[in-house]
């Protein structure tokens, strides 16, 4: 008898989607195609001679340790690397703090099994980042959201949430969020920290683009500010090394930095939070692969990342400034977007009346692709938003892009108008 493969799935599967962004990446390949669907950084900034330098050196000198097993937690050596980096931007830990993952989507994965029972309740943005959406429905969460602003996420509306009842934890990116690129203000920052603490919901704090700002201040991070809360109020307990084990578990990668094919990103976290995701992570993939744990700290271990990110900086902030500049002159009226201080992403909304989802249909024909913005909503709304992003484009390519794309968005407004 023929196996019936739809019988045999887990029930957890019937609400997994494929994500849209890798389905639009197909466009991506088609001749003449201007894409501003992925989140791709620019592939002629990675440091190829560099990566190309440091794996002869490794499998020279350190080959088989490069290519036996490790430990679960991670190379050693770079794990102190990442405490040494956070520890510039205000972020105490030690290495027991620090677990290295497959790409920080590994790091939401691992949290969303460590942490999700079946229904169990997600506060999370509106709209967010995809890929939190995609791991945690895998373990069958519902959502909250809470809508954004210039200023990031409404902490005030949180506040009304958590009155109702807690969640088992509140998921945010607060520097230039994927999808809208807006950031969490520092005083929404110190007030979502204080109801975090109050009602006793973790905060999970996902740090992509934090090294990407092209203008303004920086902010400190969630779990500085948790640890700068604990002890003025002296609760929590911090470690030897001076770590609060308090409410943030804070996550970053090196894939907006070095590059995504790496698939290297990390999770600092309390003591025993990294214990026990470790203990997930072994059920998993065993370890991350140290041979690209070792490539990646042979490439920064001189400081090599810190003149790298200027250069990031440099390069993304002219091609944000070709956007918006593109966008003022060919968008049509009535088109709003977000003006982000860094990171790779800019959030548009059309009219009420476009569908972008159908609207990406005609911008395909026209040799132009973005994400339609409903991927980005735990709800399907958000129908009239779209996610545009400026990393991955030559400017001259980003100015016919959104030429063409707003002569999409008009061709759509007058057959509305017609209809009307």
């Amino acid at each position: 008898m023929t196996t019936r493969w739809g019988e045999c799935y887990a029930q957890r599967t019937q609400r997994m989607g494929s994500s849209v962004i890798r389905e639009l990446l197909k466009f991506s390949q088609q001749p003449e195609m201007i894409s501003f669907a992925g989140g791709l950084p620019a592939p002629e900034l990675f440091p190829l001679k560099e990566f190309e330098e440091a794996s002869c050196k490794i499998l020279r000198e350190k080959g088989a340790q490069a290519l036996q097993y490790g430990t679960t937690e991670g190379y050693p050596p770079l794990r102190e690397f990442i405490v040494e980096k956070m520890g510039r931007y205000g972020i105490k830990a030690t290495v027991d703090n620090v677990l290295i993952t497959h790409g920080s989507q590994q790091a939401l994965d691992l949290i969303g099994k460590v942490f999700l029972d079946p229904g169990d309740t997600v506060l999370l943005e509106a709209p967010s980042y995809m890929g939190g959406i995609q791991a945690f429905t895998a373990y069958q969460a519902r959502y909250i959201t809470v809508p954004i602003d210039d200023e990031g996420m409404r902490v005030d509306l949180v506040e009304e949430e958590l009155e109702k009842g807690c969640p088992k934890f509140i998921y945010v990116l607060p520097n230039f969020q994927n999808p809208a690129g807006v950031t969490l203000s520092e005083e929404r920052r110190e007030r979502l920290v204080v109801l975090a603490n109050e009602y006793g919901v973790p905060l999970i704090e996902d740090d992509p683009y934090g090294e990407l700002r092209y203008e303004g201040d920086h902010i400190p991070p969630l779990v500085v500010l948790d640890e700068r809360h604990l002890s003025k109020r002296s609760e929590g307990k911090a470690n030897a090394e001076g770590f609060f084990e308090g409410n943030v578990i804070y996550m970053s990668t090196f894939s907006k930095t070095l590059a995504p094919g790496l698939r290297l990103g990390w999770v600092v976290a309390p003591v025993e939070v990294v214990s026990k995701l470790v203990q997930a992570k072994q059920g998993a993939d065993l370890h991350t692969s140290t041979f690209t744990q070792m490539l990646a700290y042979e490439v920064v271990r001189t400081g090599f990342l810190d003149g790298h990110v200027r250069e990031l900086r440099k390069v993304y902030r002219e091609r944000r400034d070709v956007m918006l500049e593109a966008m003022e002159e060919h968008f049509p009226e009535g088109v709003r977007w977000t003006r982000p201080q860094g990171g790779l992403f800019l959030w548009a909304t059309v009219p009420e009346e476009i569908d972008t989802a159908e609207l990406l249909k005609e911008a395909v024909e026209e040799k132009v692709v973005f994400v339609p913005g409903f991927a980005f909503f735990a709800d399907g709304r958000g129908h009239n938003t779209m996610r545009l992003n400026f990393s991955n484009a030559q400017p001259e390519m980003i100015q016919e892009g959104i030429r063409r794309l707003g002569k999409v968005i008009e061709k759509r407004l007058e057959k509305a108008k017609a209809v009307a």
